[in-house]
C-alpha cells in the first residue's frame, strides 16, 4: 500500500524542498516531489504534517543502550534491543550500530553471538531503529586511554582474536575502534579493511606519525573526537592534529556540552565541516531513565544530573539524537540543514550505506523523522512503519 506524507518542508539534506510530498510503498521511497507537481492516486493515504518538517532518519554509529538496557544484554535479555530500539526510534534515530565496551573475551563474544543474530534476522516489528553492524569499541586500545574501558581486558591488536569476534558476530562488526600506536595495529587495520569494517582511531595515545600509518592502513574514522586522546600540541599535533586536519578521515564528536567545551565544538566544525564531521551520543543504559546506577558493559555508572561516571570518569552519556541536533544549532549557529546532515548521511557515507539510507531519494529506504524547525521530533518512520 501506498502512503502520501506531506509537510512545510524536506531536508534531503544537501536541500530544502519547500511543500514537499513523500510517497513510500513496500518500505521504500516510490517518489517525491512538490505538492502542486505530484498528482496524488484516488484513495491513496495521507498523513498530512502542515507545520512541520521531513528529514532523513537519523543515524547513530556509537551507542551503548538505552531505556535501562546495555546492548551487551542482548544475549541474556531478549528485550534489551527492543527497548533500545524503541527509545532510539523515540528520538528521530531509525538505524543504528550497537556498541561493545571492553569485556573479556568470551563475555565480548557472547555479547557480538546475540547481536550479529539480531542484525542478520528479520527486520523488528517493534518499529523501532534498524540494527546496521555492531560497532567493536575495544579491546584493541590504549591502555593510556582507555577510559573507563577495564584495563584487565584490553587486548593487543590481534588478527586472530579479531577473525574470532568476526565468527562470533556473523560477519557483522561494522566499525572497529583501535589506538594506532599499538604493535600490530596496522595489520590488523588493513585486514578489518578488506572486510568492510571501518577502522576508527581511538582511545589513543598516538602521535602524529602513527595516525599517518593508520591512515595508510585504511582507517578513515575517528572515535568521539577530542575524548580519550592524546592532546593537542602545537609541536606534536598528535592523533587530533592528523584527525582534524586530513581530509581522509571523517571523525565524530559528543555535542552533549560535558565530552567536549562549546568553544572546542566549534573548532572541530570549522576543521571538519559539514560534510565530514559526525554526530554520536555514546549513550548507556542510562538514557531516557531517572538519575541512578545503571550499567555499561560489566561495570556500574552513577547518573546525576546528566552526567553519566564510573570511578570519577565520564562514562558515556545520556544523550538523544535529536538533543544532539539542536545543541549543534545553538553552539554553532547551524541551520537544522547543516545539523541534520551530521546525524544522516555523513554516517551513512561512513558506513558505507549511503546508497539506501542517510538521504531522502526515490528508491531509498523509507526511513524519515518528522520534526518541529526547532529540530523537536514529532514522528518517526523506519522503513515506511510509523
Amino acid at each position: 500500500m501506498r502512503v502520501a506524507i506531506t509537510a512545510a518542508a524536506l531536508l534531503t539534506p544537501f536541500e530544502e524542498i519547500r511543500k514537499p510530498i513523500v510517497i513510500i510503498e513496500d518500505g521504500k521511497i516510490f517518489a517525491l516531489g512538490v505538492q502542486d507537481d505530484l498528482q496524488l492516486p484516488c484513495g491513496i493515504q495521507t498523513l498530512a504534517f502542515p507545520d512541520a518538517v521531513l528529514a532523513p532518519g537519523f543515524i547513530d554509529v556509537h551507542i551503548h543502550g538505552g531505556g535501562g538496557y546495555d546492548v551487551m544484554q542482548a544475549a541474556d535479555s531478549p528485550s534489551a534491543l527492543a527497548s533500545i530500539e524503541a527509545l532510539l526510534a523515540k528520538h528521530g534515530v531509525t538505524a543504528y550500530c550497537p556498541t561493545t565496551v571492553t569485556a573479556s573475551i568470551d563475555q565480548t563474544k557472547k555479547s557480538l553471538a546475540a547481536l550479529g543474530k539480531a542484525i542478520r534476522g528479520k527486520p523488528s516489528a517493534n518499529g523501532g531503529a534498524t540494527p546496521l553492524g555492531v560497532h567493536l569499541e575495544g579491546p584493541f586500545i590504549s591502555t593510556e586511554k582507555c577510559g573507563v574501558h577495564p584495563v584487565k581486558d584490553i587486548q593487543k591488536p590481534s588478527a586472530k582474536l579479531f577473525e574470532e569476534f568476526w565468527q562470533a558476530s556473523e560477519a557483522s562488526v561494522k566499525v572497529m575502534t583501535i589506538a594506532p600506536e599499538l604493535a600490530g595495529a596496522e595489520e590488523l587495520i588493513r585486514d578489518a579493511s578488506k572486510r568492510g569494517v571501518r577502522a576508527s582511531v581511538g582511545h589513543s595515545n598516538a602521535n602524529a606519525a602513527a595516525t599517518l600509518s593508520a591512515l595508510a592502513a585504511g582507517a578513515s574514522h575517528a572515535t568521539h573526537t577530542f575524548n580519550a586522546m592524546r592532546p593537542l600540541d602545537h609541536r606534536e599535533p598528535g592523533i587530533l592534529g592528523v584527525v582534524l586536519g586530513e581530509e581522509r578521515f571523517t571523525a565524530d564528536i559528543i555535542a552533549d556540552g560535558i565530552h567536549v567545551a562549546p568553544e572546542v565544538i566549534k573548532i572541530f566544525l570549522a576543521a571538519k565541516g559539514e560534510d565530514r564531521a559526525i554526530l554520536i551520543t555514546d549513550a548507556i543504559s542510562a538514557t531516557g531513565m531517572p538519575d541512578g546506577r545503571y550499567r555499561l558493559g560489566t561495570f556500574d555508572v552513577d547518573v546525576s544530573n546528566g552526567k553519566a561516571t564510573s570511578s570519577g570518569r565520564l562514562a558515556g552519556s545520556v544523550l538523544t539524537m535529536d538533543r544532539a541536533v539542536r545543541n549543534i544549532m545553538e553552539i554553532a549557529n547551524f541551520s537544522l540543514r547543516q545539523s541534520v546532515r551530521m546525524a544522516t548521511i555523513n554516517p551513512a557515507r561512513m558506513l558505507g550505506v549511503g546508497d539506501r539510507k542517510g538521504s531522502l531519494a526515490v528508491g531509498k529506504d523509507a526511513d524519515i523523522v518528522v520534526l518541529t524547525p526547532q529540530g523537536n521530533v514529532i514522528k518517526t518512520i523506519v522503513g515506511g512503519h510509523v
